[in-house]
């Protein structure tokens, strides 16, 4: 089971703190086997991967940019700077960036970046509201896969993740019918198209202590991305102990 967390635009040098209690949670024998992936903001990846480099626990970044040169991108960090200082992994195709511009082709030149400076990739994929309320979402999410993974061979090393906009910071999360008919339509397009014999597919979007017991119930999800639950090392750690118990 996979539990990555975003932190988004929050933190600073004393949030890195409150991850102590996750490592000491990672210690316990029966959570040894669990994946956890902290993604921080940028400012925040270099003293977290030092402060994990004695735990099992892995940091990655929020997104990345196309290019993995060195260049006059004001503001943007590629793959190749998040590997220099440690990361293991990326986030790309969050919904938040979908919103700020990031197209499935932008995204898919994203992934290519990455999978060159071998970092383990997050990929997320999601409908709007409108799109799913027109019932276009199992035609949103085939296409994001299409475009964003297109001609990119090592399909593998990804982690997919299923995020509805409209759930993401909302509070509110597909009823269990629909969420269990998303990932299977996710997991048989992947298995079909890719060659995929058990692809990871983790569920995200206003993931909570609250709610984790019913998403958990889901068969075959392989774990969730968490956003701001995360950020807080109790709510972190509940959500944690109630999809392995």
């Amino acid at each position: 089971m996979y539990f990555i967390a975003n932190w988004k635009m929050y933190g600073n040098l004393s949030s890195i703190n409150t991850v102590k209690n996750v490592i000491n949670l990672t210690k316990k024998t029966k959570f040894k086997k669990i994946k956890i992936i902290y993604c921080p903001p940028y400012t925040l990846l270099r003293p977290l991967i030092k402060k994990l480099r004695k735990s099992k626990i892995q940091v990655g970044a929020q997104n990345c940019h196309t290019d993995n040169k060195f260049g006059a991108y004001t503001g943007s960090v590629n793959a190749k700077m998040i590997k220099s200082v440690g990361g293991k992994f990326v986030i790309i195709g969050h919904s938040e960036n979908r919103q700020a511009g990031d197209t499935n082709f932008l995204i898919n030149l994203k992934i290519k970046s990455a999978i060159k400076q071998k970092l383990n990739i997050i990929f997320c994929i999601g409908e709007s509201l409108r799109e799913n309320k027109k019932k276009k979402t199992n035609i949103i999410l085939r296409n994001q896969i299409k475009i964003g993974l297109n001609n990119i061979k090592n399909i593998d090393k990804i982690i997919f993740a299923y995020e509805p906009l409209w759930s993401i910071g909302t509070g509110i999360i597909p009823n269990s019918k629909d969420l269990k008919n998303r990932i299977k339509v996710i997991r048989n397009f992947i298995k079909k198209n890719y060659k995929i014999k058990n692809p990871r597919i983790l569920y995200g979007g206003s993931v909570n202590p609250d709610n984790i017991v019913s998403l958990n119930k889901i068969p075959s999800l392989n774990g969730f991305l968490v956003g701001g639950a995360s950020q807080d090392s109790k709510k972190f750690i509940d959500i944690i102990k109630k999809s392995i118990n």
